[in-house]
């Protein structure tokens, strides 16, 4: 749809012109978005909001014939002619550009969580329903291949009907220091709970594939080990100057020096560490910024584990278990149906009939679980289906629509209410 100020247009783009896009926020889900979009030959990037200068710059590199602006306001104020906008900012500053974007009538991929409030993401929801726009949430799971194969396995009734799933997400020891403890996402008040920040995806997941609203929900976890009184007696700060750092799980410079070398792990987690791709640079980066701190001495409070119980409309009910203390691999699910199992690990899929006791093992996704590597396939096929449904007018090529995803961050904060009070939390379906 081409863009009119404060008039969306109901006209879908010619087949023979690229689409036009504006990417507001130039950090590593934005680049990859915006990156994955232009390489289809589909999309170009015609604006860039950044306020930081070398993102900005590496940014326009990549598409030059964008132009930059140091923030969204300053971009809003003279809106190009364009279909959507890319809004993957920081997750507290979702919600101003969301809603003047869609005002303005573009349609809108935006980061999840979409909001750090209730109250925000009800805002977006209507915002995007009144502008009569298109909204995408990046909940890429839905999208990846493995998803996909075992949504058809479910929907096709080969395991009857569901009675109970079993949910883990292996969040990974480096994983949760890096970005938890470390990282942007370690504190409430700064981003959002552990729960939205990481596990919407997993909550949303769930949804999708028992097919049913969730209707009660409990909670347990806290952060347990990520504290002071864990500290060893001898450790520094910072991992530079310590000497239990040889024998530390959480070794900052083995870390991230260690991913030099390795195209995806450059790209993540060090490319939020620092643009340097030398010894020198990296040790830098660690000596002055937040990544080289000691995991029992930063300002982090999100839990670093958790347990959510949840009940759905149809009966069925489902455990899901986030965790700090894996090795950081793909999701594990277990799917008990009333005529067979599925035993998945986000690549291969175990299915039991339990009328012949038959055991058949599928390949269903691809390697990659994380943001270096694309979360398996989510990333490029979440921007494929939200560019089909710019060319074809049809929103219902998005999986991840505003009603799916308010409801997985309602249930996330019906969780929290749940694990803060000790309550059984109801929602409506």
């Amino acid at each position: 749809m081409t863009h009119a100020p404060a008039q969306p247009s109901t006209a879908t783009p010619a087949p023979d012109r690229l689409l036009r896009l504006i990417l507001v926020g130039a950090g590593g889900r934005g680049t990859t978005y915006a990156g994955y979009a232009t390489d289809t030959g589909r999309a170009e990037i015609i604006a860039v909001a950044e306020p930081d200068p070398e993102r900005a710059a590496a940014t326009l590199a990549r598409h030059p014939g964008a132009t930059h602006h140091p923030t969204w306001q300053a971009l809003a104020e003279h809106p190009p002619e364009a279909d959507a906008v890319l809004i993957t900012t920081q997750d507290a500053d979702h919600v101003e550009p969301t809603l003047r974007f869609a005002e303005l009538g573009y349609h809108i991929l935006l980061e999840k969580p979409m909001a750090t409030s209730e109250d925000d993401v009800r805002r977006i929801v209507d915002a995007v329903q009144k502008a009569g726009v298109m909204l995408a949430v990046c909940h890429v799971l839905r999208y990846t291949p493995y998803t996909q194969g075992v949504k058809e396995i479910v929907d096709s009734g080969r395991l009857g009907d569901i009675v109970s799933v079993e949910h883990l997400e292996p969040v990974g020891w480096w994983h949760q220091a890096h970005s938890y403890v470390r990282g942007n996402w370690r504190r409430e008040d700064q981003a959002t709970p552990m729960l939205l920040a990481k596990s919407s995806h997993d909550l949303d997941w769930l949804s999708y594939i028992v097919g049913s609203p969730v209707t009660k929900v409990s909670s347990f976890g806290a952060l347990t080990h990520f504290r002071p009184e864990n500290r060893p007696a001898a450790a520094a700060d910072n991992c530079l100057d310590c000497p239990v750092e040889p024998t530390c799980p959480y070794s900052a410079p083995r870390l991230y020096l260690g991913c030099l070398g390795h195209p995806d792990r450059e790209r993540w987690p060090l490319g939020a560490v620092t643009d340097s791709r030398t010894p020198e640079g990296i040790t830098q980066a660690l000596r002055e910024g937040p990544y080289g701190r000691c995991v029992y001495a930063c300002d982090n409070d999100v839990v670093d584990h958790q347990v959510v119980n949840l009940e759905y409309a149809t009966g069925a009910t489902a455990s899901f278990t986030m965790t700090a203390f894996t090795p950081f691999t793909h999701r594990k699910t277990r799917i008990f149906g009333t005529r067979g199992s599925l035993d998945g690990d986000g690549v291969n899929a175990t299915v039991t009939d339990f009328v012949t006791g038959h055991e058949e093992t599928l390949v269903l996704g691809v390697d990659g679980p994380d943001a270096g590597s694309g979360h398996g396939g989510g990333d490029e096929r979440l921007v494929d289906a939200f560019l089909d449904a710019l060319t074809t007018g049809d929103e219902t090529l998005i999986l991840s629509a505003p009603a799916t995803s308010l409801e997985s961050h309602l249930v996330a904060w019906a969780a929290e209410r749940a694990r803060h009070q000790g309550s059984v939390e109801a929602l409506t379906p």
